[in-house]
């Protein structure tokens, strides 16, 4: 996953993350139920969203007033099913939950570069994977 782009002049979320995943199938392969460990990690610069989400003991509201910049590790667990609809195309979902660490800084806007708070620690346990999935296979 990857999102490069400034949304304005004052509000920012660019991120990176990278998510694999292995998987063991139930019946068919990429036909059923199926569980999957997956690990995730990457980094973000995130700023001024205006929001008042807390969830899970965790409070994204902090990011309508400051800037977050740092990386993120975790591991999780998944659940999922795949449906055949002919034969080279899937329709998967997936769910999973896990747990994630993460170091920043804090900064007082989206574009300030002095630092507020410096190397900053949460833990995050919860929901890490929702997905719906169109597959082709060969």
């Amino acid at each position: 996953d990857y999102n490069g782009w400034t949304l304005s002049h004052d509000r920012k979320w660019k991120h990176w993350l990278l998510q694999p995943e292995a998987r063991y199938w139930f019946c068919d392969r990429f036909a059923g139920h199926f569980v999957g460990a997956h690990a995730l990690g990457g980094q973000y610069n995130v700023g001024n969203l205006s929001n008042n989400i807390s969830f899970l003991g965790t409070d994204f509201s902090v990011v309508s007033n400051r800037r977050y910049q740092g990386w993120f590790a975790g591991a999780g667990v998944a659940y999922g099913y795949s449906w055949i609809l002919n034969k080279h195309w899937n329709l998967e979902t997936e769910l999973g939950l896990g747990w994630v660490y993460t170091r920043y800084d804090v900064y007082p806007c989206a574009t300030c570069g002095t630092k507020l708070e410096k190397n900053k620690s949460h833990h995050y346990v919860g929901p890490t994977k929702a997905a719906v999935n169109l597959i082709y296979t060969f």
